[in-house]
């Protein structure tokens, strides 16, 4: 994946954005991608997907989001309109009929592979709402090449297809128990599930043994972790007591409630992520 673009110069400067499209199912497609503070051509650096949530831009995820300060390439792609209009990611019920998003990542990991130096044992996801929902979804489709995902306020709606990720894949999630537009609790009519409920789901696929336990409190966030899971994987929750639909610490407006800024889920995937590439060679869970 990586000779092309580590051979390659990059195709804006240092620390800045640049847009692109590519053609995907027949649909053009676009994505915005950040090269790092500091890039070297021929180094390889980590990649992150960062999916907006419904209704929003990559222009606004890239804003509020402050994940271009980490020392990582960033691509932030763009959904398609589903109902009402408004972009959105497959998945969920409101998504654009026939649209294949998983198949779209592939290829923006692929593009960018062949413009920057990209580590493919350092690819991951995050996203918002919608986006975090969808990056869940990669962790179940794409293991085998999705290192690790990090959800913020994620829209984990039952799949019709069961999730059967190929290994055991570390998950960190965010999210606010005032959220009123993705409830903690989750909303059976709309087929949400809770975050409880996706978490122990991702508990038993990473075949993690103990948990969870507490290892953080503050006034506002209790942080959990299973342990003794497959593989090297973990799952950990950041519960943000009175959280709203936001980006815990976002540098601006990310969504409605209560913004805590007593963690940065920003800096707090860019470690978790440091600690979880892909493992080589890839073995299938047990």
């Amino acid at each position: 994946m990586t000779v092309k673009g580590c051979a390659a110069a990059p195709p804006t400067g240092p620390g800045t954005t640049i847009g692109f499209t590519i053609m995907s199912g027949g649909v053009q497609r676009s994505y915005l991608l950040h090269v790092p503070v500091g890039y070297q051509a021929g180094v390889p650096y980590p990649l992150i997907l960062a999916f907006h949530g419904r209704g929003e831009c990559p222009e606004l995820l890239e804003s509020y989001s402050d994940l271009d300060s980490l020392p990582a390439i960033i691509a932030y792609p763009q959904g398609l309109p589903g109902a009402g209009g408004e972009l959105a990611w497959e998945g969920t019920p409101y998504a654009a009929a026939g649209v294949n998003d998983v198949a779209f990542t592939a290829e923006v990991i692929s593009a960018v592979a062949q413009s920057l130096c990209v580590d493919p044992s350092r690819v991951y996801a995050t996203g918002k709402s919608d986006g975090g929902g969808f990056a869940a979804l990669l962790a179940c489709t794409m293991s085998d090449q999705i290192a690790a995902v990090a959800p913020v306020a994620g829209a984990f709606y039952e799949q019709s297809a069961p999730c059967n990720p190929v290994r055991a894949v570390p998950v960190l999630n965010f999210h606010g128990t005032a959220d009123t537009v993705i409830p903690y609790d989750g909303v059976p009519s709309r087929h949400l599930q809770s975050v409880p409920a996706w978490l122990d789901g991702w508990a038993r696929l990473d075949g993690c043994a103990n948990g969870p336990e507490v290892f953080y409190r503050q006034a506002d966030v209790i942080a959990e972790r299973w342990n003794s899971c497959q593989q090297g994987s973990t799952v950990v929750n950041y519960r943000i007591n009175g959280g709203g639909h936001t980006w815990p610490a976002a540098t601006t407006p990310s969504g409605p409630g209560i913004t805590s800024h007593t963690v940065s889920a920003t800096a707090l995937m860019g470690q978790f992520f440091s600690e979880h590439p892909l493992p080589e060679p890839i073995v299938p869970r047990p």
